[in-house]
């Protein structure tokens, strides 16, 4: 019977220490988010008086019965609007993206260094917000359409380079192999290329699904219909009313009678927009670790 050995003591010890440090360090970032949920839950009087507490003294739902009964169509449509462009966002974003890291990929394509020049240098220099806005709205013709919640974030340069690293670690003879059986090379990207780089187009669709997901700064640029609005541009137009009227910037005769849960809304906010994500992140999470650590280390 073989037994095992055992470890050092020494290393036992760095052992337990570094799951200390860990365990440590995970609950420091655990107790911001237990804040967060247990000032949400917390009636805003008690807020006021005691200040911010990890368990709520004075349980309540007020918070999210204020938002979702004042505005609660408005936003189930605005959860429609960013669930919407979250998904084809995502799908149009992995597709544009990964076709453009395949064809870098291939070492035989004409120009290759000329155009990861030029999407490099869009990363380093731009033209500027006024140009880009001319662009979208007179060329494009994106303002007030879902396509302007879309198309300006569809293509990212830093995640075209990091899957043209997944494309250019495939061994060039399974290219070959494809070509020599007839294949062209959209065929050799979509049966052999992309089975082969799961793992980078998770990683890749989670940025960007996380981008869609937290994005405001377009609706307010473009948006000006209601209907349109995302999810986190219509939480931020309530936290900047309720901000508004807690401040004494709306006229007195107008806001004398209004009570407003100001700071436990914003945390009640905080929890409506990355609730969703918070729950679908463990699924993909080790995903997104292998994705960030490919390269890193070489055989």
């Amino acid at each position: 019977m073989i037994h095992a050995q055992k470890q050092p003591f020494g290393d036992r010890a760095v052992t337990w220490v570094a799951y200390i440090f860990i365990g440590l360090f995970a609950l420091a970032c655990l107790y911001p988010l237990l804040l967060v949920v247990s000032v949400s839950l917390t009636a805003e009087h008690e807020v006021a008086r005691n200040g911010y507490s990890i368990i709520p003294k004075v349980f309540t739902l007020d918070t999210y019965r204020y938002i979702f009964i004042q505005s609660g169509t408005s936003i189930l449509r605005s959860y429609g609007v960013t669930i919407f462009i979250t998904v084809f966002g995502t799908i149009g974003s992995l597709l544009v993206t990964s076709m453009m890291a395949f064809a870098l990929s291939i070492k035989s394509l004409k120009y290759r260094n000329h155009i990861a020049f030029i999407s490099n240098f869009t990363i380093i220099f731009s033209a500027g917000l006024i140009p880009w806005y001319i662009v979208c709205v007179n060329v494009f013709g994106i303002k007030n359409t879902l396509g302007a919640l879309i198309l300006p974030m569809m293509f990212s340069v830093w995640n075209m380079f990091l899957l043209r690293t997944y494309f250019a670690n495939i061994s060039a003879s399974l290219f070959e192999a494809a070509e020599i059986d007839g294949a062209n090379y959209f065929t050799i990207y979509w049966r052999i290329a992309l089975p082969l780089c799961k793992t980078g187009m998770l990683t890749v669709g989670l940025m960007y699904a996380l981008t869609y997901w937290n994005d405001w700064w377009h609706a307010l640029i473009f948006i000006n219909d209601k209907d349109l609005y995302p999810l986190q541009y219509y939480l931020f137009n309530i936290l900047s009313n309720v901000n508004a009227i807690s401040s004494g910037r709306i006229p007195t005769g107008a806001a004398a009678s209004i009570t407003l849960p100001a700071e436990t809304v914003k945390m009640a906010v905080t929890m409506i927009t990355i609730g969703p994500i918070m729950f679908l992140y463990p699924f993909v999470q080790k995903y997104f670790v292998q994705g960030v650590m490919a390269g890193a280390v070489k055989e």
